[in-house]
């Protein structure tokens, strides 16, 4: 998790000390702050899950107003409450660790990736309408979505090529491969458009018939 080190705890009683975590901990939390806004907090929610109001929308109203709105300092406490937690069981938890850092480095990986394809202009969006910005962002990622979608059809064949010709396929060969490859794509040039060519059939029941290692 990037800035760990930063992220503070706050202590749940500040007359109660912590063998191994005491010196992380700024401050304690209010818990009569929450309680007392803890109604309106439960509206605020149900109107937002209802479709009543945006998340943004209350972002919003309380930014504009933070160092008079008393539910905004309210939501911080608990925001604060929930953020302890998880980094609590972040803490404590190995296997929780590992999974957040696989999931943070393909998110990077992907981003990369994406980052790399938006050559135009060094990737900067030039746009100042939000909406337009958008469509610039969902453009990328459809241009990244198709590239990947040709990648991981092209390796399945050539693997499935492979293991038909009594060449092992495992768990261990597929691990070491990423669907962001990108030595194969040329982004300055031309581009020839054969709109009647017939592309091959996608092939979605590609087996490989082996039992993960793990």
């Amino acid at each position: 998790m990037r800035n760990i080190k930063d992220l503070v705890l706050y202590n749940a009683d500040r007359r109660r000390k912590y063998k191994h975590i005491d010196s992380l901990c700024r401050q304690a939390i209010d818990w009569a702050l929450i309680e007392r806004h803890c109604t309106d907090m439960m509206r605020v929610a149900v109107s937002i899950k209802a479709g009543k109001m945006t998340p943004s929308t209350i972002l919003r109203r309380l930014g504009s107003e933070s160092t008079k709105n008393k539910l905004y300092f309210a939501f911080r406490e608990l925001g604060r409450v929930i953020r302890t937690l998880f980094l609590l069981k972040y803490l404590n938890e190995p296997d929780l660790r590992r999974t957040i850092h696989a999931a943070t480095n393909k998110s990077e990986q992907f981003n990369d990736f994406a980052q790399w394809l938006m050559f135009g202009g060094e990737g900067v969006i030039a746009e100042n309408v939000r909406h337009e910005q958008r469509k610039v962002i969902k453009y990328n990622h459809l241009v990244a979505n198709m590239v990947i979608l040709y990648n991981v059809q092209w390796m399945s064949r050539k693997l499935k090529e492979l293991q038909q010709k009594g060449h092992p396929v495992d768990a261990e060969v597929l691990k070491v491969l990423s669907p962001y490859q990108r030595e194969h794509i040329n982004r300055f040039g031309d581009y020839l458009l054969d709109l009647l060519r017939s592309a091959p059939p996608l092939d979605p029941s590609i087996d490989f018939a082996f039992k993960s290692a793990a």
